[in-house]
């Protein structure tokens, strides 16, 4: 038998293996075990999205799966495989790894749904001695090996990066982007079953959710994700670059292509994706610096964090170089949004509680900066992102919001802390206007949570910034602030109450 993984679901982890392992007919196995919400507290679209794919996919597959519920995956093994030899490709966590590594019946194949192959990056990393990890250097070497917006040997537009395109603010004055609506998937009567399961498991007080669960917002099926990428590379890919780092409180997705939980649920392959946005430009359909930006994050920063994720090790989520260790307050673990003054903080949290998503700016600049800035667990903010969004994974979070978000690893993935105050969220959103707080403002009562929480930051951490080319000018910025002690004074006693 092959077992398929929650997050293996689309046609091309059942391509033929070459070693014959895995055929056209070979006998299939899905578990779903509901340990895995009994584990943590999930946002409830997702545990609803989840349920779904998989049951759809089991739908589809008919009688060649086994599909089997169970408790947990030991148990739907003893089920379903009755001592059977069993193939599995390689799973996408170090928890899920070794449950399948210790168990002598299951032989664990390649990773299939990512363009790199392990062996590969690490062949990569050791043409470097190990020692230069740098995303854009991974970018160019993938963008070669695969020919992606190449020219021959050169980049397509004579260069590789166009961030400088891609980081223009929201157009003013404009409560929405003028671009055509994402797609949207209608439920049936499967996501009707999924519901009424959660509903019960929920009364019967076996495991609890976070956020809400309305119609689900994102595919669970391969056509519906078919569907939706074609809706995003004919309709929405044109206006993706420019905006991409924008915030609109309005207007939750403006161009982003929705597509990341069907990516990381496998129902799209990378490669349809990158090479899906490349022939828009080659047909003159979109801008070369919004394909290029929609093709970095996914054969570039994707890519990246996964093969991080396993380079680095299980051990990578026990860093903590800045020694942050305050816990998670309760209105932010209950996604309490209307208890939040803030206005970029409210709009956002709200966003997550109402749909497990947002985009990747107001996850750094808005989520993980605030929990940066107040020294919180960076184990416990990595494990609330990967509860409370549809498209978190513990590959995806780990390198993510211990690496990048919360600096939790000193440097070894970034370069500095991604931190800033009000004044960067004020220039690229129009979240600030109408807020309590003022950007400008340190100390008072509208002094902005992020302002204040900025400079207590680079005061807290002074020792280890000022030795940092890159955030030494904001040490000497610290210096001239002569309200420095009123300001560690204030924030000290706003705590963790919702600013």
């Amino acid at each position: 038998m092959h077992w398929l993984f929650g997050d293996q679901l689309g046609p091309h982890f059942l391509r033929p293996s070459a070693d014959g392992e895995l055929t056209r007919d070979t006998p299939l196995l899905m578990i779903e075990a509901r340990s895995v919400f009994r584990r943590r507290r999930f946002h409830r679209a997702k545990a609803h999205l989840i349920l779904s794919a998989m049951r759809h996919r089991a739908a589809e597959l008919g009688d060649r799966l086994t599909y089997v519920r169970a408790n947990t995956y030991q148990e739907g093994l003893a089920r379903a495989a009755r001592g059977r030899s069993l193939n599995v490709h390689h799973p996408t966590s170090h928890a899920a790894l070794a449950l399948v590594s210790r168990l002598p019946q299951v032989t664990v194949g390649p990773a299939r749904g990512f363009l790199v192959p392990m062996q590969d990056f690490t062949a990569w990393v050791d043409g470097h001695g190990g020692k230069r990890l740098l995303q854009e250097d991974f970018y160019r070497w993938v963008r070669r090996g695969h020919d992606l917006l190449m020219d021959g040997d050169q980049p397509a537009g004579g260069q590789w990066n166009f961030d400088h395109d891609n980081r223009r603010p929201p157009p003013r004055g404009a409560g929405t982007l003028p671009v055509d609506r994402p797609y949207r998937p209608r439920e049936d009567e499967i996501d009707e079953e999924v519901r009424h399961d959660l509903d019960r498991w929920e009364r019967d007080g076996d495991v609890s959710f976070v956020g809400r669960d309305g119609p689900r917002q994102f595919p669970a099926t391969r056509k519906e994700a078919r569907t939706a990428l074609r809706r995003f590379l004919t309709h929405r890919l044109p206006t993706f670059g420019p905006f991409e780092d924008a915030m609109l409180a309005a207007d939750q997705v403006m161009s982003h292509s929705l597509l990341s939980s069907s990516l990381n649920l496998g129902l799209l392959d990378p490669a349809e994706c990158v090479e899906g946005a490349e022939a828009e430009w080659r047909a003159g359909r979109a801008p070369l610096n919004s394909v290029e930006g929609y093709v970095r994050q996914v054969s570039g920063w994707r890519e990246y964090v996964w093969q991080l994720y396993w380079y680095f090790g299980r051990d990578y989520r026990q860093h903590n170089a800045l020694r942050h260790t305050a816990p998670l307050p309760d209105w932010w673990n209950d996604l309490d949004a209307d208890s939040v003054d803030a206005r970029c903080l409210r709009t956002v949290l709200a966003q997550v509680r109402d749909m497990g998503w947002t985009h990747h700016i107001p996850r750094l600049m808005v989520l993980g900066s605030y929990a940066l800035q107040r020294g919180w667990d960076p184990a416990a903010v990595t494990d609330w992102f990967h509860r409370c969004f549809v498209d978190g994974y513990d590959w995806v979070m780990l390198p993510n919001v211990v690496g990048m978000s919360q600096y939790a690893d000193g440097g070894r993935m970034t370069t500095k802390p991604y931190t800033s105050g009000g004044a960067y969220i004020n220039k690229m959103s129009d979240l600030c206007g109408p807020c309590v707080y003022r950007p400008g403002d340190r100390t008072g009562a509208r002094a902005c949570p992020y302002t204040a929480g900025y400079w207590t930051f680079i005061d807290r951490h002074r020792p280890r910034l000022e030795r940092n080319h890159r955030t030494a000018q904001a040490v000497r910025g610290l210096d001239r602030l002569a309200d420095i002690d009123e300001v560690r004074r204030q924030e000290q006693a706003r705590g963790d109450a919702p600013p």
